[in-house]
């Protein structure tokens, strides 16, 4: 599916499901879904609520929506297909959109016994849309102004983003926050990789999902403003074994 597509189908989904859907996905609004949601598919908090819109006229709700017009070819044929679908199969569906992997994690933590609440589902997508967020706004920002982006997200280095520009270069950890205030945590791994970097490791914080996106930018954090507290926890793995 095309990014629009996606985009669509999240919008049905709100306007069928309206309230429990937000609940589903752990939001409080819809100001917050739209924020989050369009920035985790890659497309805009608008075109989610406008999508919910073009869908509430065919739903028994509150809101007008676009019900000065017909609802356009595209968007009907998203209709036809998955108007029938089950709340339970199509929060499913959404959450794939989103969460990479999605059935796959759910499936790790119920055979390991693993936490994958709905809040530890909507710190996924927050950090996601914060990542999102990133990708549109870096280019943007005076001292990223044109440099080259390498996605790091999936090698575990320490960092989400290298941005490189001849022999200058910048490493840079995205974290999101639904308010405008909250605590951020780094790994171990992003901890050293930030004391061993200094200026050149870039943390990049999204923060106010809920209302209004907006971001902060801190290169060599831990010297920053910024006090960092350690935590330390001890994991007891077990192992099985036997004899070929």
């Amino acid at each position: 599916m095309t990014i629009r597509d996606k985009a669509v189908i999240t919008g049905l989904y709100l306007s069928k499901f309206s309230e429990i859907a937000l609940k589903e996905l752990g939001f409080n609004s819809f100001q917050e879904a739209f924020n989050v949601l369009g920035f985790s598919l890659g497309s805009n908090p608008a075109s989610i609520k406008n999508y919910r819109d073009e869908f509430d006229p065919l739903f028994p709700n509150n809101r007008k929506g676009w019900h000065k017009r017909a609802i356009r070819d595209y968007c009907k044929h998203f209709y036809n297909e998955f108007v029938n679908v089950s709340f339970n199969e199509f929060s499913i569906l959404i959450k794939s959109f989103l969460i990479d992997n999605y059935e796959l994690e759910e499936f790790i933590s119920k055979v390991e016994r693993k936490d994958f609440s709905e809040s530890i589902a909507k710190r996924l997508l927050t950090g996601k849309a914060a990542e999102e967020y990133f990708k549109k706004e870096y280019s943007k920002i005076q001292e990223f102004n044109l440099f080259n982006l390498t996605d790091t997200t999936n090698l575990a280095c320490g960092f989400d983003y290298r941005l490189s520009f001849d022999s200058d270069f910048y490493c840079v950890e995205v974290k999101g926050l639904n308010e405008m205030k909250g605590s951020i945590q780094f790994t171990e791994k992003e901890y050293n990789v930030a004391q061993y970097m200094k200026s050149n490791y870039c943390l990049f914080i999204v923060k106010n999902f809920k209302e209004n996106p907006i971001h902060d930018v801190l290169f060599d954090p831990l010297n920053s403003q910024l006090i960092f507290k350690e935590f330390k926890r001890e994991i007891i793995q077990t192992t099985y074994s036997t004899v070929i």
